[in-house]
């Protein structure tokens, strides 16, 4: 999984089947999910251990067995704790307008945010969680005709939340909470565009439209990072990223990352990922 830029705009599988999966364990590269958002909706499962997750401002666990629903927009990000493994689904929802008009109604309601579906399925809902399963275990297996049962279940995931009343009719977020995740979303795509270059706590609380004193505050509230901390822990997730995917010199992603020392380099690369750059790439 590649949750590379903080609002991924990307084809998510083909038009016809517009549905994306990851399987993610201890030896991904981007183990922990960092921030970020998309139009796209989406669902994880927790395989194995807990999950710890952040949604715009709501922070949660999420255990074995569980399901999380992310709605289009929302900011997000994952911490996996006790070596968890979990499955993620990104996916248009406009695939589900498609293919029956009497379901139209309901899929519609959802894209307009006229229905918000709740973001954590805990084992109180156990046939949800159930059909949810299924949906994971038809990308898993990959049988012949799993795209019949990803489309049917699916049906079903969305049948059983209308019947349920599963979701919230009108958002519970506030103007001020709204403005928040607003002026944290710049934050993080200016990091994204600017994070090869040199950035000053000034260019970040600017990009805020804050005075760098509020800001830091504001930031670490949101994120539980000071500014430089954040930014420092996003160039090191790029170049774990470049380090498992490409055959660049670790000099070369170092410069690529915003370092402008090697030994700097790779003692941040140390304390965020308890391994050298060389000991990473061996892995």
């Amino acid at each position: 999984m590649q949750y590379y830029h903080f609002n991924e705009a990307k084809q998510r599988g083909t038009y016809d089947f517009p549905f994306e999966f990851y399987h993610v364990d201890k030896s991904h590269p981007q183990y922990i999910m960092s921030y970020h958002w998309h139009m796209e909706y989406e669902i994880i499962r927790i395989l194995q251990g807990e999950f710890h997750a952040t949604l715009d401002e709501k922070e949660f666990i999420v255990k074995e067995g569980e399901i999380i629903f992310v709605n289009s927009s929302i900011l997000h990000s994952g911490v996996p704790t006790r070596d968890c493994v979990y499955e993620c689904i990104v996916f248009d929802m406009n695939t589900f307008l498609k293919h029956n008009p009497a379901c139209q109604p309901y899929i519609q309601k959802v894209i307009d945010h006229r229905a918000m579906i709740y973001h954590h399925f805990r084992s109180e809902q156990a046939e949800l969680c159930e059909i949810a399963d299924g949906i994971f275990n038809a990308f898993q297996d990959k049988r012949t005709g799993y795209e019949l049962t990803v489309y049917g279940g699916f049906y079903l995931l969305f049948g059983q939340i209308f019947a349920n009343h599963l979701y919230y009719e009108e958002p519970p977020q506030s103007i001020r909470d709204h403005k928040k995740i607003h002026q944290l979303k710049n934050v993080l795509e200016y990091i994204d565009d600017n994070y090869q270059n040199s950035i000053s706590l000034e260019q970040l609380s600017s990009a805020a439209g804050m005075s760098p004193k509020y800001f830091c505050r504001f930031f670490q509230d949101m994120t539980h990072r000071t500014p430089m901390d954040y930014l420092n822990y996003q160039r090191i997730e790029h170049a774990a990223y470049m380090l498992s995917t490409t055959h660049e010199s670790v000099t070369d992603i170092a410069y690529a990352c915003g370092f402008n020392d090697l030994s700097y380099f790779i003692k941040t690369f140390k304390r965020y990922k308890n391994v050298t750059p060389g000991q990473y790439t061996r892995q």
